[in-house]
């Protein structure tokens, strides 16, 4: 098991039933003493980026369920530091955040690649101690990211992508039922 650090996955086990994170993936941003925070990477959010801030209309670009903590903020992940200042690095080539205004001018002047930016509402929190419980009770499988994962073109995979990648007898929970009661 890896420990828990920024640029690392935290792979949900696949019986999982919590709704906020079943079959999910979220990428380790933070991590310290006091917490950890994160972004599900995997679970398109209901609503575009056009529908949730006025000034982007005419872009309906996806955004994604960053986490049940603080719903009501925006995130983004991106590969961009050349152009959006002021980003987070995480690990090589992935940046958390940066200069929001910047970044949307990017993207309304098409000027940014829009597979190498990612927008999030909300984000996955876990307190003091609460991961590493967590990891105990083997809630969590831990990998390294990869940009190809974070950046996934299809986000729906990147669960079994990232179990995939592990090989062996992680391989083979892709095809795990999520309640093998239901077998």
């Amino acid at each position: 098991m890896i420990s828990p650090a920024p640029g690392i996955l935290l792979i949900a086990d696949p019986f999982l039933k919590d709704p906020h994170f079943t079959r999910s993936v979220a990428l380790i941003c933070e991590h310290d003493k006091e917490g950890t925070v994160g972004f599900v990477l995997n679970k398109p959010f209901d609503e575009t980026l056009d529908s949730l801030m006025s000034d982007f209309e005419g872009f309906p670009i996806p955004v994604f369920y960053g986490g049940p903590v603080q719903t009501n903020t925006l995130h983004f992940l991106h590969q961009c530091p050349e152009l959006i200042p002021g980003g987070q690095k995480i690990m090589k080539s992935i940046y958390w955040g940066g200069d929001f205004e910047i970044a949307s001018k990017l993207v309304k002047n098409n000027e940014i690649d829009l597979a190498k930016i990612r927008f999030f509402i909300g984000y996955s929190g876990w307190s003091k101690g609460q991961l590493k419980e967590e990891l105990k009770e083997k809630t969590w499988i831990t990998a390294s990211a990869t940009s190809n994962l974070i950046f996934h073109s299809s986000p729906e995979k990147i669960w079994r992508d990232s179990l995939r990648q592990l090989g062996g007898d992680y391989e083979m929970m892709i095809n795990f039922p999520i309640d093998p009661q239901l077998n």
